[in-house]
């Protein structure tokens, strides 16, 4: 049983509308991404996310209504399942509120339009047409004012929808002419079609709606008549139709080689020639003499009309202004901004200036990816994964865009930090601490360094100097500090391994010290505004009253065998000392005065898991405080304090790592507290939505932190590594970070070496010369670390790079080497039938620069490449064929005959999944030749369906996850203990369903889990809309909990249009369709359970024999996984 959670969310921006949504007087953007949808406000900042909400299905239109009873618009979204609905703003609740259910268009005898799903209003706003089959347009009423009758809509309302028959098919462009009748009411809509007719010549129709309405409780009829259209064949190359507004009228027809103005009345065109060919992909009106048009190079235009005092069309006048992103949407905001959506760069805010831009703003799109590798995940790849949490710290690096918008990215899901300063020089210190120079001033300026043996002292001016202090206010410096820190009455606190020292501030004189004596050692302390509580060797705690100057107030010893592992006296509560103990793995609330035990608990029956390091602060708004308890084998365990009676309760367990975290708290204002965790895996922990999240850090080198809040870097914390310090700023929550490498190539391939720490990209550049386009590949390479680009390899002229891989190969007897190797492909037909593609060894020189070390012509496009028992497996079109690399050439050993075109692979062993372009997957077993005979590829398992493959991954014993390009999942299993011998042979489908988006990639991970995880993470899926998931398989204890918690989740979360989940999630493609997904956990809508009100939290568990707070305990760690 399988489960699949979004790690990065769809950035691909291919729908984008403007109206007022949210507020009557104040437009704002709504931007479509696969099945999300976003709402912007534009301010003096640029654009910022208002609200985000997950649509079931696939956006592929949006319009905007104005209902006559609304004092805003109201949205109109249409999905990939032919469904729409509409959708309001509720102010009250925040929140997008349904106005109409989905309505369900689809129809199985009609052929999907080739063309991209189109909504239309006509200008009078009476009627809206969808596009989605050929042939066929679907009329919606729209209640407009007037007299009304019974039955009636209500104005802007929606009717019945009406299909209705057109001849044209092929439609490449579509839109309603402006009325030219002063009285819209009379005049009937009329409708332009761009199509190509079965001459394969470009035509332009116009037809008149004529739209009658149904009797009580009937449908209406509409008719589309022809009328006269243009007779002369088009430009082949037109793509766009542009209806002009009044007073001028007519339509406008963008071609490659042309622009054309064609008035409906008259018959009459006006042809002008462009100065250079291009492609246009995107237009928006500023008004009625003037539109933005930008082109697949990414050229933004201004196309304005040049119109004769008798409102004619005279010419036109088109100037380039700029680059920008590849446009899918343009949005014309105000003041000169426009918002430019993009699908394979990134989405950009620019402002028009006198023939040229400025980009004010960039929104980040990794979309589509067409490849990608796992870098790291957590800690160094090739250096050990140590626990589940680790995939939730993946270093992803993507191959993403197209041609110009082409870049390499490495993405990575965490808080992410942004250093300000850097101390060197600075190796192994022990701690770390923030101070005040004098009680009058509110932030620190003073940062103290301890080590081994010394401690080091540095001031920061109000401008960021630094300057480092020789001796500071008689604080013993000769020694390593256990704790210092600012107290009341304007006094200092120090505290070292055979001492404690309270200095006056203002005269920098001794007010206080207490010595532990010659034979005895402090292990630990910590301190509060009141107390200092000390543990001397282990065996005995002291608290000091710091108000009396060091004042003796209660002392305990402990049995040797119950020695104290940490000690901490809470601020929040400040009444109570907190105790770890080594030996009993014991936590115990003493009476801070007396030292008498409150409470005690054993938090683990593990003799290796010991409490290591105590925090208790306020982390929840209204809630009680959280003690936080590290676990020596990497464990974080969680309770709540009764701020009363001190009980603890609630207890939690997660796992950070595999050793001891060390805590800090940041302060967040209001009395709460985020929580920075060191270990090998740092870690941010934060409230959200009432509840407690843990996420990764970008400071992998971290080993001691503490809040710096100094004037020149307000805000900030101080991080210690093993070879300096840094001054940076921290993020308050989890974010996606992305990190660019611009290539202005296509970067189709992407495969990286951890021992040469470098990748290996396979890339695509395009150019215009001439106005020929002119496409060049490269195999270059690129550094890990600085992201740039150390050498590049041009193939040959018509030659694509279709596959890359990093490779272990026999370089001589016994010893191996590490090499890149490339499969490519030929475009042309001019190269002999024999020669269809390349298969190139790739050696990385000393001074990391690339140089061939053989190369292989083959007879098909090598479509994908990998390794089976130190042999190249090359698939090729029609063909795979194993490879043996003999000391610098490829011998061909063995071949298998697939059945159309294989277009991915994967080895496990000497098994080979391949996925088939039409025939989903076979497994093919590579067996060496006994006694003289040949190699051998054989078919052992096959899937018996159709499927449009596009991606497939060994993610278990004999189980494969393949993706197609309908954007559905399956799992398939081998039964190799099957009774039959055609049971053996068949793979089973053991999970399904729709994800909406096609998989362009899926990479296994191997993540070891502990035995109570519930799910277990095995590869990693990126989309063509920019998304990332994480797959995972459930443990067998886990399954049917989790499937009817998603069953009863469902049943509690309404999705905008209140769309079945089952229906959303329900495998689709041409062949078959099913009711609902099978045997598949939704992470997303699972994690959505945390967010329910208590209430409905009970409902969902009802009879499945736990209680809330395990279920939430266990979504909180599903969660952590990504």
């Amino acid at each position: 049983m399988a489960y699949l959670a979004p790690i990065h969310r769809p950035s691909s921006v291919r729908h984008a509308l403007k109206l007022k949504f949210l507020d009557r007087d104040e437009e704002c953007l709504v931007v479509a991404k696969a099945n999300r949808l976003e709402v912007y406000v534009q301010t003096a900042e640029g654009l910022i996310l208002r609200h985000t909400r997950t649509v079931y299905g696939k956006i592929t239109m949006l319009q905007k209504l104005r209902p006559a009873s609304a004092s805003t618009d109201h949205l109109f979204v249409g999905t990939d399942r032919y469904t729409y609905f509409t959708v309001s703003w509720d102010a009250r609740a925040q929140q997008i509120r349904t106005e109409k259910s989905y309505v369900d268009q689809a129809d199985k005898t009609g052929r999907d339009s080739e063309m991209a799903d189109r909504c239309l209003v006509d200008p009078s706003g009476r009627y809206m047409v969808l596009e989605l089959f050929e042939g066929i347009l679907t009329v919606i009423p729209i209640g407009h004012k007037g007299k009304k009758k019974a039955g009636d809509l209500e104005p802007g309302a929606l009717g019945d929808p009406v299909p209705s028959r057109i001849s044209e098919l092929f439609v490449r462009s579509s839109t309603f002419l402006y009325p030219r009748n002063p009285n819209a009411a009379r005049d009937k809509p009329k409708l332009a079609l761009l199509y190509v007719d079965n001459q394969e010549k470009l035509r332009l129709s116009v037809r008149c709606l004529e739209y009658s309405a149904g009797g009580a409780g009937e449908v209406g009829s509409a008719e589309f008549h022809p009328l006269a259209g243009l007779n002369e064949e088009l430009d082949l190359g037109a793509t766009h139709l542009i209806p002009v507004p009044p007073p001028v009228y007519g339509l406008l027809v963008l071609a490659e080689t042309s622009i054309t103005y064609y008035d409906e009345t008259n018959q009459q065109t006006l042809v002008e020639p462009l100065e250079r060919a291009t492609i246009f992909v995107a237009w928006e009106q500023i008004d009625a003499q003037r539109w933005i048009i930008s082109d697949d190079c990414g050229n933004l235009y201004l196309l304005m009309l040049i119109i004769s005092h008798e409102d004619e069309v005279s010419g036109w006048k088109l100037d380039m202004l700029g680059i920008i992103s590849t446009a899918s949407t343009l949005i014309y905001l105000d003041g000169g901004l426009v918002f430019v959506g993009s699908h394979q760069g990134d989405s950009q805010v620019i402002k028009i200036q006198e023939r040229a831009i400025e980009v004010v703003q960039t929104i980040s799109n990794i979309a589509p990816i067409l490849d990608f590798t796992v870098m790291d995940m957590g800690s160094r790849a090739g250096e050990g994964q140590t626990n589940e949490y680790s995939s939730g710290q993946a270093r992803l690096v993507t191959g993403s865009g197209a041609f110009q918008d082409g870049s390499l990215r490495s993405v990575r899901s965490g808080v992410g930090l942004e250093e300000l300063g850097n101390l060197g020089g600075m190796s192994h210190t022990t701690d770390i601490f923030a101070l005040r120079s004098h009680s009058s001033i509110e932030t620190a300026d003073i940062l103290v360094l301890s080590f081994v043996d010394e401690t080091r002292v540095f001031h920061f001016s109000d401008d960021g100097e630094v300057e480092e202090l020789e001796e500071y206010n008689g604080l013993a410096l000769e020694n390593g500090t256990i704790l210092a820190s600012n107290i009341t009455n304007g006094r200092l606190l120090q505290v070292t391994n055979s001492a404690v020292y309270m200095v006056d501030l203002e005269n920098g004189m001794m007010v206080a010290n207490w010595s532990t004596g010659a034979d005895h050692k402090v292990t630990a302390a910590s301190a509060n505004d009141r107390f200092l509580a000390l543990s001397i060797d282990g065996i005995e705690a002291v608290i000091l009253s710091l108000s009396e100057e060091l004042r003796l107030t209660a002392k305990k010893s402990f049995a040797a065998d119950t020695q104290i592992a940490c000690i901490h006296l809470p601020n929040v509560l400040s009444g109570i000392c907190i105790i770890g103990f080594w030996q009993s793995a014991a936590v115990t609330i003493l009476e801070v005065e007396s030292l008498t035990v409150i409470e005690n608990i054993i938090v683990s029956d593990d003799a290796a898991a010991v409490p290591r390091s105590l925090l208790l602060t306020q982390i929840l708004p209204k809630q009680s405080p959280t003690l936080f308890v590290a676990m020596a084998d990497g464990n974080v365990i969680t309770f709540s304090v009764d701020s009363n009676a001190f009980t603890l309760s609630a207890k939690k367990s997660i796992v950070l790592g595999t050793q001891q975290a060390d805590f800090k708290a940041l302060p967040q204002g209001d009395g709460l507290f985020n929580v920075f965790a060191t270990c090998e895996h740092p870690s941010l922990i934060y409230g959200s939505e009432d509840r407690i999240v843990y996420s990764a850090v970008t400071a992998e080198k971290a080993t001691c932190v503490c809040p710096f809040n100094t004037i020149a870097y307000p805000g900030a914390i101080a991080i210690a590594t093993a070879e300096d310090v840094q001054i940076a700023m921290v993020d308050t929550e989890r974010t996606t970070h992305v990190q660019t490498l611009p290539v202005h190539e296509t970067v189709r391939r992407v495969a990286y070496s951890t021992k040469l720490k470098v990748f290996g990209l396979g890339t695509i550049k395009r150019t215009l010369m001439e106005g020929v386009e002119v496409v060049q590949s490269h195999f270059k390479l690129a550094d890990e670390v600085v992201f740039k680009e150390l050498d590049t390899f041009p193939l040959n002229e018509d030659e694509l790079v279709e596959s890359v891989i990093r490779a272990d190969l026999h370089e001589r007897p016994r010893k191996t080497a590490e090499r890149f190797v490339v499969g490519t492909a030929y475009l042309s037909d001019e190269h002999t039938d024999s020669v269809r593609g390349r298969i190139i060894v790739f050696e990385v020189t000393q001074d990391r620069t690339l140089k061939v070390v053989t190369e292989l012509a083959v007879k098909g496009a090598c479509r994908a490449l990998g390794m089976v028992d130190g042999n190249v497996v090359a698939a090729l079109v029609k063909t795979v064929v194993v490879y043996a690399f003999d000391y610098g050439s490829l011998n061909k050993v063995a071949s298998y005959r697939t059945a159309t075109a294989p277009i991915d692979i994967t080895v496990t062993g000497n098994l080979i999944a391949i996925a088939d372009i039409m025939k989903s997957v076979s497994i093919v077993e590579y067996t060496h030749g006994i006694s003289g005979e040949p190699d051998r590829l054989t078919e052992v398992a096959r899937h018996f369906q159709t499927a449009w493959s596009t991606a497939v991954a060994n993610v278990d014993d004999d189980t494969f996850l393949e993706a197609d390009a309908e954007g559905n999942l399956m799992v398939l299993h081998r039964n190799i203990n099957g009774i039959t011998v055609d049971d053996r042979r068949r793979l089973e489908v053991t999970s399904e369903m729709r994800l909406g988006e096609m998989v362009n990639r899926i990479r296994r991970i191997n993540v070891p889990t502990s035995a109570e995880a519930t799910v277990i993470p095995r590869a990693f899926m990126a989309t063509v809309d920019g998304s990332i998931y994480l797959f995972a398989l459930i443990r067998q204890e886990k399954q049917d909990l989790l499937m009817r918690l998603q069953t009863n989740v469902a049943e509690f979360v309404q999705s905008p249009g209140n769309m079945p989940f089952n229906k959303y999630r329900a495998f689709k493609n041409a062949v078959r369709e099913t009711d609902e997904p099978y045997r598949f956990v939704d992470g997303e809508l699972i994690e959505k359970f945390l967010e329910l009100p208590s209430s409905l939290q009970d409902k969902a568990i009802r009879g499945l024999g736990v209680d809330v707070e395990e279920v939430k305990s266990m979504i909180e760690g599903l969660r952590r996984l990504h």
